[in-house]
């Protein structure tokens, strides 16, 4: 088992180097337009007003090939500032891709869950009903409480007997504000998993209050 430390170890180094040389284009530019920054990261590490980035980040999104560094910039695009732009569709494309790995597309999801609206409602519909993306389609079902409610709201209902979905279904039907919801979300405060109950709970205390 010692015999393996070394080779994982110059992978990591590898692994390390190759971000940093994959990365440096879209960080030099970030620096050139003024963001005083090292890595990508510290865009929201730093918490740096960074809006006037979001040009830079859309344009590279689609071109860096590295997952690595493409996780970077989908993380910086998480923020409130991505609204309304080119990137909620740039990250739908993104999520497609079958050769992303489980923490990329998951980060995309949680993207989506910031920056999409009701342009994407239809793809990110699609989306979640394709269990090949596993776990990464939870953040896409909070993504669907930014939208219309007439558009999501019988979706969601139906979501609340799926097992891996439930809790997700549960936050966004909140954010929505389902009264149509209420009856069901009563029984789900009863819930066998914790953290579902809870979020039953919250949702219901949430409409009871109008």
């Amino acid at each position: 088992m010692d015999d393996l430390k070394p080779a994982n170890e110059e992978e990591r180094q590898r692994r390390i180097a190759k971000n940093a040389v994959d990365a440096k284009p879209v960080e030099d530019e970030l620096i050139s337009a003024g963001f005083d920054i090292r890595w990508i990261s510290d865009l929201f590490n730093k918490r740096l007003d960074y809006r006037n980035a979001i040009p830079i980040l859309i344009r590279w999104l689609p071109i860096v090939e590295n997952q690595d560094v493409k996780e970077e910039i989908v993380r910086a695009l998480s923020v409130p500032w991505a609204r309304g732009t080119e990137a909620p569709g740039l990250l739908v494309n993104e999520f497609r891709k079958r050769d992303h790995n489980s923490g990329l597309r998951w980060a995309i999801g949680n993207a989506l869950s910031v920056v999409a609206d009701d342009y994407q409602c239809n793809d990110i519909l699609e989306l979640i009903q394709d269990k090949g993306y596993n776990s990464a389609r939870e953040m896409l079902v909070i993504a669907l409480g930014n939208m219309n409610k007439s558009n999501v709201e019988p979706f969601l209902m139906n979501l609340l007997d799926d097992e891996d979905l439930v809790g997700f279904a549960i936050i966004a039907l909140r954010k929505i504000k389902s009264e149509k919801a209420l009856p069901h979300l009563e029984k789900l405060q009863n819930h066998p998993r914790t953290w579902v109950r809870n979020e039953a709970k919250k949702a219901v205390k949430r409409l009871l209050k109008g």
